[in-house]
């Protein structure tokens, strides 16, 4: 049986989704079709390139500030998309209305 191998981008995302998501190892683990073992592995590893490891990459830790921050900044973009949404909405509705029938004058 061939083991799989994942890349380095697949492991960061998934360790970022688990401690993200307020989820559970295991339930991160069974959505991705992994191991619950191999995510503690990755995030020890990612957990200590980050500290200056080799390349310097894998997680930063973020601090309560910086993610309440971030939730903030999405929070703004979603209202502006779904008021530019709204806005298309109607003016499709607008484009798309039969023309009112003028007549030229005779009835």
């Amino acid at each position: 049986m061939k083991k799989k191998t994942y890349d380095k981008a697949f492991k960061e995302h998934a360790v970022n989704l688990w401690l993200g998501s307020g989820k559970s190892a295991q339930e991160i683990a069974d959505e991705l079709g992994i191991k619950r073992d191999r995510l503690y592995m990755w995030k020890e590893r990612l957990s200590a390139t980050s500290l200056g490891g080799e390349d310097g990459g894998g997680l930063k830790p973020r601090r309560r500030e910086e993610l309440e921050a971030q939730v903030a900044q999405l929070q703004r973009q979603n209202q502006e998309l779904r008021q530019q949404r709204d806005i298309l909405k109607k003016t499709l509705g607008i484009l798309s209305e039969e023309p009112n029938s003028v007549t030229s004058g005779s009835k």
